[in-house]
């Protein structure tokens, strides 16, 4: 999950870079647009694949309750806070939304609840 964060980091980088072009009033151009997704949809994809397999290896793998842990719940925060600003950033892409600075807020929030939720899981390593 370690490496998913640097990930998660690399696409916040990639995001400000096309917030400050977008503040300037410079086009942020179809090619780094192309580039924030690309890094983007495999970022959300393994976080939501790091949730539900964290939820599998907590219930299976050591015999815990579901949803049992602040870092769990901070999990699913996060997973949630970065689907909904994937669904946000698919509709800015396709021309049926603006609210750029709501798919950026939205995605920033994840982004701090995924620290969060990775410093909250540190007390469940062995």
């Amino acid at each position: 999950m370690l490496s998913l964060l640097v990930l998660i980091v690399v696409v916040l980088r990639l995001g400000l870079a096309l917030r400050r072009r977008r503040i300037s009033g410079v086009a942020p151009g179809r090619e780094r647009i192309e580039q924030h997704v690309r890094w983007a949809r495999p970022a959300v994809l393994l976080l939501v694949l790091g949730l539900l397999g964290g939820l599998v290896s907590a219930i299976w793998l050591r015999d815990w309750a579901p949803l049992g842990t602040l870092h769990s719940w901070l999990g699913v925060l996060t997973a949630s806070l970065f689907v909904t600003a994937a669904w946000l950033g698919r509709a800015l892409r396709l021309g049926r939304s603006r609210a750029s600075a709501v798919h950026g807020a939205v995605a920033l929030a994840g982004v701090a609840l995924a620290a969060l939720a990775a410093v909250a899981g540190f007390v469940l390593l062995p």
